[in-house]
């Protein structure tokens, strides 16, 4: 595969990223029924894009937007 390429499950999971959620509830659900992943494997999965420039290069701003979200929670944990 090409570095610049993301698997159809990457694809699936930024796709996910650019919808609003209503409430964690209906979030959790769709990741369980439309991925068919466990939520805590599909935040991992996501932490992994975050930092994978492919996924940069195909989604900036979903994935700029989850990284400040990302950076802010990780302040707040250590600070």
């Amino acid at each position: 595969m090409d570095d610049q390429e993301l698997t159809s499950e990457e694809l699936a999971v930024l796709a996910l990223e650019r919808r609003g959620w209503g409430s964690p509830g209906a979030k959790e659900r769709a990741i369980r029924e439309e991925l068919g992943l466990a939520p805590v494997r599909y935040y991992q999965l996501l932490n992994a894009l975050l930092d994978a420039p492919r996924a940069l290069a195909h989604d900036p701003v979903t994935v700029n937007r989850l990284r400040r979200v990302r950076d802010v929670r990780r302040e707040e944990r250590e600070g």
